[in-house]
């Protein structure tokens, strides 16, 4: 290519960001790339080697983009933002930008990357044109670098909760990420793969451990005599009938949640359950208070014929 066509070159019409090694494929010089990426210059230098090809901020794509380039291909997003391209949303605020390559590769964290090199690259997916992690490995990668036990319990709960995936994908991926960073999202997945699906319902089921009680059920459908569908509570005791239910305030902030609640415990009351409402906060500021109230609904429901219900088959 002839010196001075390549400000017609369809790279600079077409990307925002680009790579210093392909802007000189083009024709570009050194010396004008690094005068552009100076100070008061029209471009800048995003990472080494990765030019922004504006002023200002780089938005959300662009830093991605760049994150890409500088894995190079097969590079793969993993860790919160990958999360947050798949859809997920109860999840901290992202960090760096965390991206996968193979072992072999000898490229190192920079700037507002951050590279992991691993002899299991995933198979990505495509999330708006971008190639990132499949949500088990996404959680894990995530979680294994967090250190608020309750951010990795609440990314962990809504991947299962919303369907992303089961709790036995996350548990092979526990499986094959080794030792490093693991000890508390192994503590977060054991209530999830006993059926807990929130961080206060993990709360209660480390309560209930502590009880003496008989171990029950989490999050299983309860049916009359009729077969007719009466609750899915939190815990449910099948062995007396005793349900437990964990009901936050902001569960009933409108009138359609409170109806809902309300009409609940009518059919729990009608179907002679015994059923012990606790707020959330209580489990962690009052959890003394909570057990002892557990253990006097539990006699409670003891002390009474158990009333002609089930539990939908596991």
């Amino acid at each position: 290519m002839r010196r001075g066509t390549w400000p017609n070159d369809p790279l600079l019409n077409g990307a925002a960001v680009v790579r210093g090694a392909d802007l000189k494929a083009i024709g570009v010089p050194g010396r004008t790339i690094s005068r552009r990426c100076a100070p008061g210059g029209p471009w800048q230098r995003l990472l080494p080697g990765i030019v922004l090809l504006h002023t200002g901020q780089a938005n959300e794509e662009q830093l991605l983009q760049a994150a890409l380039l500088h894995g190079r291909a097969g590079t793969v997003l993993t860790g919160i933002r990958a999360l947050q391209l798949h859809g997920l949303k109860n999840h901290p605020a992202p960090g760096d930008v965390h991206i996968l390559i193979p072992e072999e590769r000898r490229i190192i964290s920079v700037g507002f990357v951050h590279v992991e090199r691993t002899k299991r690259l995933p198979r990505p997916h495509l999330r708006d044109g971008l190639p990132v992690a499949p949500v088990p490995r996404a959680v894990i990668d995530a979680a294994r670098r967090l250190t608020n036990p309750d951010e990795i319990q609440a990314l962990m709960a809504e991947s299962v909760q919303r369907r992303f995936c089961t709790t036995d994908m996350l548990a092979r991926e526990l499986d094959q990420a080794g030792r490093t960073g693991t000890a508390l999202p192994r503590k977060a997945l054991a209530p999830l793969l006993a059926g807990a699906r929130s961080v206060a319902e993990a709360d209660a089921w480390h309560l209930w451990r502590r009880s003496g009680l008989p171990p029950g059920h989490w999050n299983v459908p309860i049916f009359d005599a009729n077969g007719n569908h009466i609750a899915t509570p939190d815990f449910w005791c099948d062995e007396i009938a005793f349900a437990w239910e964990i009901d936050s305030y902001r569960h009933h902030a409108n009138l359609d949640d409170h109806r809902a609640t309300v009409a609940r415990n009518a059919r729990y009351v009608a179907a002679g359950i015994v059923v012990l409402q606790t707020l959330p906060s209580r489990l962690r500021t009052e959890p003394d208070q909570v057990l002892s109230e557990l253990h006097a609904a539990f006699r409670t429901a003891q002390a009474r014929p158990r009333p002609n219900v089930r539990r939908a088959a596991a």
